[in-house]
């Protein structure tokens, strides 16, 4: 990612995309572009730049389409009921294909996973996804070494993370691994994410 250009990661947004799966990165690594030496850019966008109804009823305006966007260094594709669909839609798959040629490091969320193996873009490869998307994620693609266990999956250029909630910790990940830990650790403390579930 030595470019010289500023970093700039995109979040793809799409109808019945899971809330906490755009939100809590996007949250993270604006919260980064904050604390950073690096002044990453984070961006969001839908195919056509339209706004979008999450899968709980959040109404999204993105950024900007997905033809507009330019170059991106890092993918975030959230999961949610809506990538059932973008799993079976061939103009979104190639896209991602697309996408995965220019783009240094790609990263899911969630069912976000299904999208990426429906583009064979985690054939033989470790990943992981909501628990209880696991079956779906063996049938898109029985070569996928899934990893029900942990929160995120860091296999080089494709970072794969478990249900709604674990984007955050890949996140932050994306930022200990993009900068530094140290930063990561202010990101974190910046957003009080310190996770002791009261039930």
């Amino acid at each position: 990612m030595g470019t010289g250009k500023p970093l700039r990661i995109g979040i793809v947004v799409f109808d019945d995309a899971e809330e906490l799966d755009v939100v809590g990165p996007f949250d993270v690594l604006a919260s980064w572009a904050a604390h950073s030496a690096l002044h990453p850019e984070v961006v969001t966008f839908s195919a056509d730049g339209s706004g979008v109804r999450c899968a709980k009823g959040l109404r999204l305006v993105p950024d900007t389409s997905r033809d507009e966007v330019g170059p991106l260094h890092v993918l975030v594709h959230p999961g949610g009921r809506g990538t059932r669909a973008l799993a079976r839609d061939p103009e979104h798959l190639a896209w991602v294909r697309d996408l995965r040629r220019e783009t240094a490091l790609m990263t899911s969320v969630c069912t976000g996973a299904l999208v990426y193996a429906a583009a064979g873009l985690l054939a033989g490869r470790p990943a992981t996804t909501h628990w209880a998307a696991v079956d779906e994620l063996v049938e898109l693609d029985p070569s996928v070494l899934v990893d029900a266990e942990t929160r995120f999956v860091d296999d080089g250029d494709v970072v794969t993370s478990a249900g709604v909630s674990a984007g955050i910790d890949m996140a932050l990940h994306l930022v200990a691994r993009l900068e530094s830990a140290d930063v990561a650790r202010a990101v974190r403390r910046s957003i009080q994410y310190d996770p002791a579930p009261p039930v």
